[in-house]
């Protein structure tokens, strides 16, 4: 099976996997105080999840800053967030937290073995060496229901993202915009494109981009605002249409954990319409073995 139908293979899986998710029990606000949630790539995105659902009350963090600043874990429990478990900076790491925590799919992985506690990722995919999807969802979900009670959506965020996904055009370069529970998702999104297509993928929160990022645009880019139609974020779109960016602003829900389901599907869909246009069967990071073997090379 190639890497490219495995990847839309494991998006629709989600939809099982929804309704069979099993919640984390909430930890208590004098717990939250005093931990640290780290992971790298999708699993960065995660924890900052964990971060913006608790209302900044745990802490993201790099797992390298954390190595390099010891005194930074060794009087906190960490929760490590790694779908391998095999990341070498996150063993690292927990070998000198004062309490580390495993989230990962791999109960008998070296992460999990160093850590006190794990709490097992259980979703199952294709098998398949592919752009992470399903096991990402099943981790920011994890990690958001450890620092806040919810319930997930009966709404139906899935078919609503699939057909916007579908109506969606992009240029190859690409400016993803968010707020404080969106702005991971825009990380997470611009790893999409990295990983299927090899794009050129900037991500930022909305004040921000008006400070920055907009200044190196171009006509023709493209920008996506994972934001609701306020007042801010209705106004950026207009002004970037004027100056001929085109402009991908859809509908968002309000409820917030709604909004972050809805943007994890846009995420994985928008990206994976554009490689079927291109015809590409292979996913971009499978194909280009060279870049990966440094990539592998650094992380394990």
């Amino acid at each position: 099976m190639k890497s490219m139908v495995a990847y839309e293979k494991d998006i629709e899986m989600q939809l099982h996997f929804l309704k069979s998710f099993k919640k984390q029990k909430t930890l208590s606000a004098s717990q939250q105080k005093n931990i640290i949630f780290s992971g790298s790539g999708d699993s960065l995105v995660s924890s900052l999840l964990a971060e913006s659902f608790s209302d900044g009350i745990v802490r993201a963090m790099d797992p390298l800053d954390l190595y390099r600043n010891k005194r930074l874990v060794k009087s906190k429990h960490v929760y490590f967030v790694s779908i391998s478990g095999n990341t070498i900076t996150n063993i690292m790491v927990a070998k000198i937290a004062k309490k580390a925590t495993a989230i990962t799919s791999q109960i008998q992985s070296k992460l999990a073995i160093v850590s006190d506690d794990v709490i097992p990722l259980g979703s199952h995919d294709c098998g398949v060496f592919t752009a992470g999807s399903i096991s990402f969802l099943e981790s920011a979900l994890t990690c958001i229901s450890l620092v806040k009670n919810i319930r997930i959506p009966k709404e139906t965020l899935f078919e609503k993202a699939a057909l916007t996904a579908k109506k969606t055009n992009v240029s190859k370069r690409i400016f993803v915009l968010g707020n404080l529970h969106t702005y991971p998702l825009t990380m997470y999104c611009a790893a999409k494109f990295y990983e299927l297509l090899g794009y050129d993928v900037h991500y930022s929160k909305m004040e921000q981009f008006s400070h920055m990022e907009l200044f190196s645009t171009k006509k023709g880019d493209t920008v996506i605002i994972f934001d609701d139609k306020n007042p801010h974020s209705m106004q950026l779109g207009k002004n970037l249409k004027k100056i001929g960016i085109n402009l991908i602003h859809p509908d968002i829900p309000s409820e917030k954990l709604s909004q972050v389901i809805y943007c994890i599907f846009l995420s994985q869909m928008i990206p994976l319409n554009e490689a079927k246009k291109k015809k590409r069967k292979d996913c971009h990071f499978v194909v280009a073995k060279k870049i990966r073997d440094v990539s592998n090379q650094m992380i394990y």
